[in-house]
């Protein structure tokens, strides 16, 4: 039994000829001499290096398809017939007081400066690639509006095309980073901040000096790595005079575009776009340390770190050094994660999978716990999509984690949003959507709500925008209903023991009890009760 179908793949724009499919090498079964394609192995053959990644770069973002053993939906949520945790102070629990839209989705994280959120998700980092920055008003707008966090990922001082660098090649102006910071605080509302994410280049060119002196920012995060790759952050780009600018930068380029080989294919057409790396980066205890200190004293009141699906070791790592650190926030990124461009095999095949990784970081903050040590406020993220994954996420890692970071599942709404505006525009709006109308008052279910509230700065606030903010609140109305059929009216009284198993090798894995077993003690006592 194969995970995952290899050597095709709509990600990579490949197919198999035969409808019979080795399930072990994902080749077809009758391999044909004379085949016109296209199987991963067939497009390999004279495309390269280009069918490593997803496509079109640019216009899609990616997901990896495998299936793991076991995943979120292998747990079930519980479900009671009585009590009511979490209702305001003096109120007598029942059917006129414990009503489901009166449940407070809010959140917060930080070791002693709080951010709250108005629901417990925020955003991906979302940094150097075209989906995102050509998405980025909507993005923005969108996450602020709805009072959550946005992530500014990784490289956007670096491929910023007009980026200025002084005498020390340090950054002097990045027009592309103030354009996104000033994109979300122009609505933000109080709830959720704008942090600006660091990488190994990200150091060398200064970024948190520039974010901190021109714009003030509270928070910096630093980047381990993601959930959908152990390699650093990639874009393509499709120029050469591109490709060596970002070279001259300091960034990795393949294929190298100051070979002379290398130019003369590019002249010729046979190579078409140059990938633009980040390196890896090495993590020591007393750099890290440093790291964190050195940020504090620029002026930054919160320090975050967001680590991938690295070995358990790594993982070890991240918990503990970030409570000497004191770290305000860790996101822990599984696999396989989805992103705008990465490997597709690293994608699938590497890194320890979301549930495996939330399992093991409970364990580990528990043993850290019991020698004394405050763990940081967790964040988990990887494959993310619903209000059940969330719950079920903040509940097995309760108390400690305090919202899922969401990539694809938060930026699609923004692009689903940009796209109506233009369909409306050249009057083409497909069945899917103009069955609910024709007008934008009458396709968004909550554009009068957002009228109401913001008035003529409405026209400022884009479509997509308002799709995020409208998924997000079927978000919040959904969690409510899986908390108050929980009897949970908070957030913080959500717990393990809120959850089930399905299978009992999820059981073993998580320490989260088996459907059969969960609160067995409690039902026999009932049955054994004297009459």
């Amino acid at each position: 039994m194969n995970l995952r179908r290899p050597n095709s793949s709509a990600a990579t724009g490949t197919f198999n000829r035969s409808r019979s499919v080795v399930p072990t090498s994902g080749l077809c079964a009758d391999c044909l001499d004379g085949c016109r394609g296209g199987c991963e192995i067939w497009l390999s053959s004279f495309r390269g290096r280009e069918v490593l990644y997803p496509g079109p770069f640019g216009q899609i973002t990616a997901g990896a398809d495998k299936d793991y053993p076991i995943d979120y939906s292998h747990l079930s949520i519980q479900g009671y017939a009585v009590g009511a945790e979490g209702l305001p102070e003096n109120v007598e629990p029942g059917p006129d007081t414990a009503l489901f839209p009166d449940v407070n989705t809010e959140t917060e994280y930080g070791w002693t400066e709080k951010v709250k959120m108005r629901v417990p998700i925020f955003t991906g980092a979302l940094g150097s690639t075209e989906i995102a920055r050509a998405n980025w008003e909507h993005f923005a707008i969108g996450a602020a509006i709805s009072g959550i966090t946005l992530v500014c990922g990784e490289n956007v001082c670096g491929v910023d095309p007009e980026l200025q660098r002084d005498a020390k090649g340090k950054v002097k102006s990045s027009p592309e980073m103030d354009r996104r910071i000033n994109i979300y605080r122009k609505f933000h509302e109080g709830y959720g901040e704008i942090l600006v994410q660091m990488n190994v280049e990200d150091t060398r060119l200064g970024v948190a000096e520039y974010v901190s002196s021109k714009h003030n920012l509270n928070t910096i995060e630093l980047k381990w790595g993601q959930g959908a790759k152990c390699i650093g952050g990639e874009i393509k780009v499709k120029t050469l005079e591109r490709a060596l600018e970002l070279k001259k930068r300091g960034y990795v380029v393949s294929p190298d575009p100051t070979e002379p080989e290398v130019q003369e294919a590019f002249k010729h057409g046979a190579i078409k776009e140059f990938e633009r790396h980040s390196r890896l980066g090495f993590v020591t205890k007393e750099a890290f340390m440093g790291e964190v200190d050195r940020l504090r004293d620029l002026g930054f009141k919160r320090i975050t770190l967001k680590t991938g699906a690295y070995s358990m070791v790594e993982l070890a790592m991240a918990l503990r050094y970030g409570a000497e650190a004191h770290l305000d926030l860790l996101t822990i990124d599984g696999a396989p994660g989805g992103t705008g461009m990465s490997p597709w095999p690293m994608m699938n095949e590497w890194g320890i999978p979301t549930f495996y990784l939330q399992s093991l970081a409970y364990e580990f903050t528990k043993k850290l716990e019991k020698k004394g040590l405050r763990v940081p406020d967790l964040a988990m993220a990887g494959g993310f999509s619903s209000e059940d994954g969330v719950y079920k996420a903040l509940a097995m890692g309760a108390p400690n984690v305090k919202a899922v970071c969401m990539g694809r599942a938060l930026m699609i709404p923004g692009m689903v949003g940009k796209n109506i505006k233009g369909w409306m525009e050249a009057g083409d709006l497909p069945k899917t959507v103009s069955k609910y109308g024709s007008k934008v008052d009458e396709i968004f279910v909550l554009y009068d709500e957002l009228k109401a509230k913001y008035g003529n700065d409405i026209k400022d606030i884009p479509l997509g925008s308002i799709a995020i903010y409208t998924y997000g609140r079927k978000f919040k109305i959904g969690l409510q209903q899986l908390m108050a059929g929980s009897r949970n009216f908070r957030l913080s009284t959500i717990s393990r023991e809120d959850l089930m198993a399905l299978t009992e090798e999820a059981s073993k894995v998580s320490g989260i009890p088996y459907v059969m077993d969960a609160r067995r003690d409690e039902a026999e006592a009932v049955l054994d009760a004297l009459l």
